[in-house]
């Protein structure tokens, strides 16, 4: 690995050009042809590229807008992504700075890797910010031994709409006070790994009901309230926490004076209020450049990325048109803005590279964390112990909906046909909200009817806002266990037998009507 120049040496040794080019991050897939990977090879040798972002493939993330395009799923991708670093590496001049969303781990983009809780899991958890620690920590030592310098997480927005469509379960919840405590504890895990954060989306995405990278949400609230409630965890982390500052395309009108613009590319919003009002004077980066809320709005090749740039991102990620959009900041952009950015780019880089020889090393079991936090997130919802142990002590039968074959429904023996008490588990297929989160309209009529005409208790492993979807109040329990991992399953199965207590709280508010 190549060392890191100061400052000073590297501004006598780049062109502007280069310096430009240094502020770029591309798209890198993991499962790209071979085409294509000679083709960013030649971007970063040529360009000067300063860092890339890793992605499972084109057809999943932010390209996948309408989710139509298959995902093929690659056993070996792990190898692959650290062939195709070492690759990259070889063709930079300068070491890249190599990132990626791994918000929940590396699983988030490779197959075959620790995934850990998504964030709303851990947000049910009271009092347990050492358990996110280590999750923080785990994760970086995961990405420092793969070769990456720069997750770009935690998810710092406050989770106060059930209808979000893109920020949901990433979120640690509704509760202000404790997204920043968990964020805190998350970056400071990551950070003793020796791995860089991004906090997002700011100004805030949790509030919104459309999906960026289809199109632009719109927040229409007071300043005041934007301090009081979005802007809180972001403001809370400014000083002490935050490497980076990832801006959402999200349009906020009373900070931006217009709402057709997204935050991503108002110089009201970055420059203004950001850097002038609440004083951030580290890196900020935007969020992928080719989703739709914004990109959609661009038809000259560079003007986004040159837009992006002169409204105060000092990083652009996923960038669409690189070479025009280097090659147009460039001529147009005073070499005082390019400046100030590439430094707050360099001293990001010189962070990164300055323990990147560092020999770390794991000191905690997965499976021994990942039974913790299923122990410390079980939440009953409604109901109590005496209610299951009773419920448990008669006859009922089981009723599996969504992805069985788990371990707590084979380890349930009291198994009944045609009784009127019920034990619904429902695992749901997919973790987002589209599609009923992956059940068929005629597999939500049916434990609509059960919960309508039978004696039920509800074991969800999966995301709580799926119960949105069911009149979850006739149910004489519910408990929600968050995810479908076996050290999960094992800990509710233990939790139905009454051999624990369930210890977490929902981070998020549901709807309580009695029909849907």
């Amino acid at each position: 690995m190549h060392d890191i120049p100061s400052f000073s040496e590297v501004c006598k040794q780049l062109s502007p050009l280069q310096k430009v080019g240094q502020l770029f991050m591309p798209a890198a897939f993991i499962n790209d042809t071979e085409e294509e990977v000679q083709r960013l090879e030649r971007l970063i040798r040529e360009y000067h590229i300063g860092s890339i972002c890793f992605f499972h493939s084109r057809a999943s993330a932010a390209t996948n807008f309408e989710g139509k395009k298959e995902v093929i799923h690659n056993t070996h991708s792990y190898d692959r992504l650290i062939d195709l670093i070492e690759r990259y590496q070889s063709a930079a001049a300068i070491p890249l700075l190599i990132a990626i969303d791994a918000e929940w781990g590396l699983a988030m983009r490779i197959e075959n890797t620790n995934q850990y809780p998504f964030a709303i899991t851990l947000g049910a958890m009271t009092h347990a910010e050492h358990l996110v620690h280590q999750v923080g920590k785990q994760i970086g030592y995961e990405c420092r031994n793969a070769g990456i310098h720069w997750n770009l997480a935690p998810v710092v927005d406050i989770n106060l709409n059930p209808e979000n469509p893109v920020i949901g379960y990433r979120s640690f919840g509704n509760d202000r006070k404790n997204v920043t405590h968990y964020a805190k504890a998350y970056i400071n895990g990551m950070r003793e790994a020796h791995i860089l954060n991004a906090i997002k989306h700011f100004p805030g995405h949790g509030d919104t009901d459309t999906d960026s990278h289809l199109g632009l949400p719109i927040i229409e609230k007071e300043e005041t309230e934007l301090l009081t409630n979005e802007l809180y965890p972001f403001i809370q982390l400014l000083d002490d926490h935050a490497d980076v500052i990832m801006v959402g395309h999200v349009s906020v009108p009373k900070l931006t004076r217009d709402n057709r613009i997204a935050a991503s590319l108002s110089e009201d919003l970055m420059t203004h209020f950001l850097r002038g009002r609440l004083g951030w004077q580290g890196l900020i980066i935007s969020d992928a450049l080719n989703m739709h809320a914004i990109s959609k709005n661009f038809t000259q090749k560079g003007d986004l990325e040159y837009h992006a740039f002169k409204a105060g991102n000092d990083v652009l990620c996923f960038p669409i048109d690189i070479i025009e959009g280097i090659e147009k900041i460039t001529e147009t952009c005073s070499t005082t803005k390019i400046d100030s950015s590439f430094e707050r780019f360099w001293t990001l880089k010189q962070k990164a590279f300055q323990k990147a020889h560092t020999t770390l090393k794991a000191n905690y079991d997965h499976a021994e964390l990942m039974t913790a936090l299923a122990q410390e997130s079980l939440t009953m919802l409604k109901g109590n112990d005496l209610i299951i142990k009773t419920f448990r002590e008669k006859r009922f039968q089981l009723k599996v909906m969504g992805s069985g074959g788990g371990y707590f429904e084979k380890c349930i023996t009291t198994i009944e046909e045609k009784c009127k008490r019920v034990l619904l588990t429902i695992v749901p297929r997919q973790v987002k909200p589209k599609d009923f989160f992956g059940f068929s309209v005629e597999e939500l009529q049916c434990m609509k009817k059960i919960l309508r005409q039978s004696e039920t208790i509800i074991y969800l492993f999966g995301n709580p806002f799926f119960l949105n979807l069911l009149p979850w109040t006739k149910a004489k329990a519910v408990v929600v266990a968050y995810q479908d991992f076996p050290e999960f399953q094992e800990n509710a199965h233990s939790h139905f037998m009454g051999q624990i207590q369930a210890k977490g709280k929902l981070p998020v508010t549901l709807k309580r009507y009695e029909s849907i």
